[in-house]
């Protein structure tokens, strides 16, 4: 028994995650040439596109990926939630998932997870070995548990997400700086954890790929001004993952996979606005910035990522719609969602989804009604401070799509084809000899 087996107590086999927030397959698919890492991954274990959740909005996904069951199980639908017979919402963290998270159950079974940078974890939990929080965390300082990791992280300036708002300038090129100086950071402290090899799980998340292509991805796919910076990055993201791999032993199966896929970006589509235009919104007053400003004759209202809500009598305070014309002004809604078109003559929606086909489980209750899936170009805005247009454009050329996500299993028995994001938890938990319930998730193993 060698040193490295008496740190973890030699109970099993175990896993090492990487997730890489945003990345489609395609993209690593069509350079296996230049990301030579991940196509030796895909090579020697299995790889493929996976479908995302209703709907592909980071906030709902990481949830349901460290999970394995949807929103209606986990209580978190975007974003921005709704609470429960109210107009108030809140952005929702890590207390709100009501649903048992994948390193609870390792946990639970006397072994170790090591928790670093997961989308909605604030605050980070105390009953896991070691946690760092990810996106919306305040900062490392309360981020961070236990108290070595804290002071570790913050030694070495470690970061919690990139400055998102340098994107929004026209000159990109401080923008890719801080991308790559976040991505170091977070490769340093990733390796130096999965070198401690203490743990059973070690679950980290790069999130920064998701940054790059919100504000790059149309220049990578159709040849812009900063393509090469792009690919540039996923190589140093590809060589880094590789380095980790090279740091597991044998017992360690390394997961590789992304919570959406991603595409283009062509209009914005502020669909509140066009609500109150098509009839179905309307505010109290001229001075609107949020849901509560609606008024009372409002049928319908919108929150991102294509969120739907009909103005329900008795769920919504002042609902406008009888719960006997529910269906009908349902389906009213739904049609005329599917005929919407861009600018360009495209369909804005791929599918309308019911919150029926979507969304089951104790917190069903505060789903929304219908979801647009978009169609590749758009993205589904849902301010309530009103828009100059329906259609427009903002800072970003890149936006989340539903299909082409990402998974490599380093194994080859792995069986990816119609996988989907709901397959990856109890997959990892499998891989590690970690006994559950099969009923308890939506998806199931892959191997």
């Amino acid at each position: 028994m060698g040193l490295f087996d008496r740190l973890r107590g030699d109970d099993g086999p175990r896993v090492a995650f990487f997730g890489i927030d945003g990345v489609p397959y395609s993209l690593l698919a069509e350079h296996r040439d230049e990301f030579e890492n991940l196509a030796a991954l895909a090579d020697q274990g299995s790889a493929g596109a996976i479908d995302s959740i209703v709907p592909p909005e980071s906030s709902a996904c990481w949830p349901s990926l460290t999970t394995g069951v949807n929103p209606g199980e986990t209580g978190v639908y975007g974003f921005q939630d709704r609470e429960n017979g109210s107009y108030d919402t809140y952005v929702p963290m890590g207390r709100d998932v009501q649903a048992t998270r994948l390193w609870d159950r390792v946990q639970d079974a006397g072994r170790e997870a090591t928790v670093m940078n997961v989308p909605v974890t604030f605050p980070p939990q105390r009953d896991v070995q070691r946690m760092v929080s990810g996106f919306l965390s305040p900062g490392v300082d309360k981020a961070a548990y236990p108290d070595d990791l804290r002071d570790r992280l913050s030694g070495m300036d470690y970061r919690i997400d990139v400055n998102a708002k340098l994107g929004h300038k026209d000159d990109k090129s401080e923008f890719v700086e801080d991308a790559h100086e976040t991505l170091d950071k977070r490769h340093e402290a990733f390796k130096h954890h999965v070198r401690k090899d203490d743990w059973d799980l070690f679950f980290g998340v790069f999130m920064t790929t998701d940054r790059v292509n919100h504000f790059l991805f149309r220049d990578y796919e159709r040849d812009g001004e900063y393509e090469e910076e792009f690919l540039e990055f996923y190589r140093k993201v590809d060589r880094y993952l590789g380095e980790l791999r090279g740091m597991l032993d044998d017992d360690t199966t390394m997961v590789v996979a992304s919570d959406h896929g991603f595409t283009s970006l062509d209009y914005e589509v502020h669909f509140n606005e066009w609500l109150r235009r098509e009839g179905w919104l309307s505010y109290e007053d001229d001075d609107h910035e949020e849901l509560g400003d609606i008024a009372d004759e409002t049928r319908a209202y919108s929150l991102i990522p294509g969120r739907f809500y009909i103005n329900l009598e008795g769920r919504e305070p002042r609902g406008s719609v009888p719960e006997s014309e529910y269906e009908s002004t349902r389906d009213e809604l739904a049609a005329a969602l599917e005929s919407l078109e861009g600018p360009d003559g495209n369909p804005v929606a791929d599918r309308v989804v019911t919150k029926e086909d979507a969304f089951r489980g104790a917190h069903a209750d505060i789903a929304p009604d219908l979801v647009v899936i978009p169609n590749h170009g758009f993205d589904l805005k849902a301010g309530f401070k009103g828009s100059d247009e329906v259609f427009g454009h903002g800072p970003r050329n890149g936006m989340h799509s539903f299909d082409n996500a990402c998974l490599f299993v380093e194994d080859e028995s792995a069986r990816i084809d119609d996988a989907d994001l709901f397959d990856i938890a109890p997959t990892i938990l499998d891989l590690m000899d970690v006994e559950t319930d099969g009923t308890a998730f939506d998806g199931s193993s892959l191997v």
